[in-house]
């Protein structure tokens, strides 16, 4: 990971996709209209063509006769929209749920769980109206307790559910995980939740982005934004082909926006990276070994978490926190670590190995959820920002509920989310604090 969002003006122009697994497999993209080739007009120029700026996009496109411009530096799905871990979950942030009631009282904590619940409602509609065939695996996820005395973490998760969201669960002792879904180390039961599927991220891109343009919205590639001025009350974006005059606004860049882009993202971001292996396809003596069956998608209990599925062609997807370290020397021991990471949950796979490694930035906020909101000092600038890793549906989301705020139709309800972000404390020594975190995190992760 060359680009470093903290420290460069920007993360290139029209590079390749990173060397995924989702890059080999999801065939050929739609076509974009091209870099950018001189000046253009627009309602609304979007920043970013991922998941946020397609689906904004494709919104404002579809639902409000808008006809926003977007710009992307690479190619549609060159950050994380492109290389994520594959699960649509019914998830805001990193806050766990007592978290949400804590913080913000039982109303808002159900506020926030319809939302989640309508995020993946939003996947699924986007799917079906554009006929997107993006692999999608059938519903299901698991929470995996890691260590024994997770059992009791997954039992207070599962009351809070039933007792508070009306929601059901079911709790699965270790017998009863090894004879539905898998045979596995640290793996002493589990939360099964309904809802959450798996699919292959890129091409979801490539659907969204399909869907965008019929809809008339106009998508340049290869065109970073290198200046942001203003003229009189409109916006003026410079990029190396031409330049965008708009009225507002959209930054739906997330862990790729460059710390000096704007000054309403100055302090307010902390992009870490993930990183994620995909192995060489299980032999039939091997999945048998595992008794690996589930399609449901899959995590541990683990606060430095990590999440696995079984691909629909037998290979083992399996991601983590990433490498702390870019150096060549220091992927090679991640990409070692992460597949010794997955021998160890399941040991009768000693001898798989990984066809395919790959890392991207996952946006961190302060309050550890994502933000739907405007810059303070100017509310033509709209962004969608933070999802935490856990943005595969909220950020499509987030999409549709930026393009109702822009065309004055209303959003959802008051939640936390419709706030501008904090900024971090010290901003200087985010990264420090993150690397700090990481060790204490670990300590308790893996404590017997």
């Amino acid at each position: 990971m060359a680009y470093d969002p903290l420290t460069a003006s920007g993360p290139g122009r029209g590079l390749a996709h990173a060397p995924s697994y989702w890059a080999a497999t999801a065939g050929p993209a739609p076509a974009d209209d091209g870099a950018l080739a001189g000046d253009r007009e627009a309602e609304v120029a979007i920043i970013g063509g991922g998941y946020t700026g397609l689906a904004t996009a494709a919104y404002l496109a579809r639902e409000h006769g808008v006809k926003p411009v977007v710009l992307e530096a690479n190619r549609p799905g060159w950050g994380c929209s492109g290389r994520n871990g594959s699960f649509a979950r019914p998830a805001i942030g990193r806050l766990d749920y007592q978290g949400w009631i804590d913080r913000w009282g039982v109303a808002t904590a159900r506020a926030m769980f319809t939302e989640a619940h309508a995020a993946l409602g939003t996947v699924r509609e986007l799917i079906l109206a554009g006929g997107i065939d993006c692999d999608v695996q059938p519903d299901g996820r698991l929470k995996i307790a890691h260590r024994r005395r997770c059992l009791a973490e997954l039992e207070a998760e599962q009351r809070l559910l039933a007792e508070v969201f009306d929601y059901d669960s079911e709790l699965l002792d270790g017998g009863a995980l090894e004879a539905r879904h898998f045979r596995g180390a640290e793996a002493f039961g589990a939360l099964r939740t309904p809802d959450g599927f798996a699919m292959h991220p890129l091409k979801l891109v490539h659907g969204v982005l399909a869907m965008a343009r019929q809809a008339g919205a106009v998508v340049h590639g290869a065109s970073p934004v290198t200046g942001w001025t203003k003229d009189g009350a409109r916006h003026v974006l410079h990029t190396p082909g031409g330049r965008v005059r708009a009225d507002s606004v959209v930054l739906a860049s997330n862990g790729y926006t460059p710390e000096r882009l704007h000054a309403s993202m100055r302090g307010r971001l902390l992009p870490v990276l993930s990183n994620i292996i995909v192995t060489r396809p299980m032999t039939a003596a091997e999945k048998a070994a595992c008794n690996l069956v589930t399609t449901d998608v899959i995590s541990d209990t683990r606060e430095l978490v990590y999440y696995f599925r079984r691909l629909p062609d037998d290979r083992l997807l399996f991601g983590g926190r990433g490498a702390l370290g870019a150096s060549e020397a220091a992927l090679a021991a991640h990409r070692a670590y992460l597949l010794a990471a997955l021998k160890t949950k399941f040991p009768p796979l000693a001898s798989l190995t990984a066809d395919y490694f790959w890392g991207g930035w996952v946006c961190l906020a302060y309050d550890r959820i994502p933000h739907i909101a405007q810059a303070e000092d100017d509310a033509s600038v709209h962004y969608a920002m933070g999802y935490m890793g856990s943005g595969v549906a909220f950020s499509l989301h987030a999409g549709r509920r930026l393009a109702a705020r822009i065309a004055g139709t209303g959003e959802a309800a008051a939640l936390p989310l419709h706030t501008p972000l904090p900024r971090f404390p010290l901003a200087g020594l985010r990264r420090l604090a993150r690397r700090a975190g990481y060790l204490w995190y670990r300590f308790r992760d893996e404590r017997g």
